[in-house]
């Protein structure tokens, strides 16, 4: 009965991290496709304060 316990903990703690490294990796490809978005747009607003800047 004993063996039974201990397999569904392994079990159990296998799903948990195969589900945290999954969520992960999502994280990750969804960071590295929004990064490129984000960075424009503070590339975008450096330029107008800059130019915001040296117009007064």
């Amino acid at each position: 009965m004993k063996r039974f316990v201990q397999n569904d903990k392994g079990q159990g703690i296998m799903e948990y991290v195969i589900i945290s490294s999954l969520v992960g990796i999502c994280c990750l490809v969804a960071m590295k496709q929004f990064g490129d978005i984000v960075k424009g747009r503070v590339e975008e607003m450096k330029d107008q304060i800059k130019t915001q800047i040296a117009n007064k």
